[in-house]
């Protein structure tokens, strides 16, 4: 893969401002949008406050599962090990350990709010909780693959260091689109 010249690998700090304040400032918008949705949740979160609870640890994972795949991507190219190659085993094998890695830890977030809305009486049947939070959860995980693999393909054709760029838009990016997609579709599983 031929990279144009550019701040890949730069440790200068003008190049890695350069290239993050702007990144950065775009993105501070981009997040004012989640919070714009959970403000106009806010009825149907007061009445189930146990999707309250739900909100940071589901924004949370979602991002961090793009940041784990995002960091594997920029590793295998700056060892030039990959060249997102559909037929590269090790590229759908990281697909694989974070899409896993969601089923689990979303599977979890449902029994865990399950058990602690029964000691605080906010209440939901299992399967609903398993339902908002596998449905969720999946989905914001495809949609941290998905940007993972644009966002460390786009900075490396660019010839920006990944390193600098992708954690920064994937975890906001995906902070975002899990905010939407578990209100989103919290309110259309309890019909609010």
């Amino acid at each position: 893969m031929v990279v144009p010249q550019g701040s890949l690998g730069s440790w200068e700090v003008r190049s890695i401002v350069g290239n993050m304040f702007p990144l950065l400032i775009v993105l501070c918008v981009i997040v004012l949008w989640a919070g714009i949705t959970l403000e106009e949740a806010e009825e149907m979160l007061e009445q189930y406050g146990i999707l309250a609870i739900m909100v940071p640890t589901m924004v949370d994972m979602g991002g961090n599962l793009g940041a784990i795949l995002s960091s594997r991507l920029s590793t295998r190219l700056h060892l030039g090990t990959t060249e997102f190659d559909p037929r590269d085993r090790e590229l759908w094998a990281n697909v694989g350990a974070v899409l896993a890695l969601a089923a689990t830890i979303f599977t979890a977030l449902a029994f865990g709010a399950y058990l602690l809305g029964g000691l605080i009486g906010s209440t939901l049947p299992l399967t609903t909780l398993l339902t908002i939070s596998l449905v969720s959860g999946m989905s914001v995980a495809v949609i941290a693959v998905l940007f993972s693999f644009a966002t460390t393909y786009a900075s490396y054709r660019l010839g920006v260091d990944p390193d600098d760029t992708t954690i920064p838009v994937v975890t906001n990016v995906v902070d975002v689109f899990g905010m939407v997609i578990f209100i989103g579709v919290s309110a259309l599983v309890l019909g609010f």
